[in-house]
Order: structure tokens, then C-alpha cells, then sequence
């Protein structure tokens, strides 16, 4: 049974291995494999420990390990990361992540998230309800450029006044 919350600095070290073997098994069709491996390479962002402390990044959690993250930027909304374990694809945890994120960000009044897919996520996304802006190169901070597709998504205001998470 997979258990929901927020990500704590416990978990950044295996939601940053989760992330590298996602991008390895999900990204190498649609990139060179010179992409991946500086792409894989790369250390955590200096910004996802912040992130974490306030409490903008959520795990799903099965059995003690990490199957899925997902990490919102709140003061800008956007969404930096949603990644699930290549074991446990297809079983709605990224969207169930996705509508968690939107919960705090509706409960911090945003009104838009935004985000850069990588294009294989690209149709997940559009399933998530985000709509395509435009195409671009995103700046990766190891340097490289990683082909990518500028997404966007209108939320409806908290009905509650909070973001109620379960």
C-alpha cells in the first residue's frame, strides 16, 4: 500500500537515485546517450534541499522505499520534478503526486504551474491537464541543452481556503 507525504532531507539521496535510473529507462529513446549520461551525472539541484524544508516536495512511499517524488517550486509554481521508480510505472503514482502539488499550490492561491517535460513526459502531462506553450531547450546546469516542451496548467481556486492533503 503506498503511503503519501511530504519529502523530508531523509529522502533526497533515493529520490535522486529514483530519478537517475527513471531517466535512464525512460528518456534514452527520445535523447542521444550522451545527453543521459551528463544528464544522469548531474548532483541534486542546490535548490532541492530548500524545497524539501518548506515542505514542496512530496514521496510516495512503498514499504520504506521511495516509488515515486514530485517537487514544486511554490514561489513561482513551478513544478522542478515528478519522477516515479521505473518499477512502479503505470499505477497513477505521478498523477496522484501531481494533484497533491496542485492542492498546496491552490492553498498558496497560485493560479498556474508550469513546468519544462522532457519529451517522453510530454503526453503524460497533457493527461495531467497542462497544455503545451512551446518548444525549447532547456539550459540544464550541467551545461547541456535537453530538448524539452514548455507546459502550463490554470488551476481553480481552493475550494477550502487550504490545501488539505490526505
Amino acid at each position: 500500500m503506498l503511503i503519501y507525504r511530504a519529502a523530508s532531507a531523509a529522502d533526497i539521496a533515493a529520490m535522486w537515485a529514483l530519478r537517475t535510473r527513471a531517466v535512464q529507462a525512460r528518456c534514452a529513446a527520445h535523447y542521444p546517450a550522451a545527453v543521459i549520461e551528463t544528464w544522469c551525472a548531474s548532483a541534486p539541484p542546490a535548490s532541492l534541499p530548500r524545497l524539501v524544508e518548506h515542505g514542496s516536495a512530496m514521496v510516495a512511499i512503498d514499504d520504506g522505499r521511495v516509488a515515486g517524488f514530485a517537487v514544486l517550486d511554490l514561489d513561482r509554481g513551478e513544478v522542478d520534478a515528478a519522477f516515479v521508480d521505473p518499477a512502479y510505472q503505470g499505477r497513477g503514482i505521478a498523477l496522484d503526486l501531481l494533484r497533491r502539488l496542485e492542492a498546496l499550490a491552490r492553498g498558496r492561491g497560485l493560479q498556474r504551474l508550469f513546468l519544462s517535460a522532457s519529451l517522453n513526459a510530454v503526453a503524460f502531462y497533457e493527461r495531467a491537464g497542462f497544455v503545451r506553450v512551446r518548444d525549447e531547450v532547456y539550459a540544464h546546469r550541467s551545461g547541456i541543452g535537453i530538448d524539452s516542451v514548455f507546459m502550463e496548467k490554470m488551476l481553480p481556486p481552493a475550494c477550502d481556503g487550504g490545501a488539505s492533503i490526505r
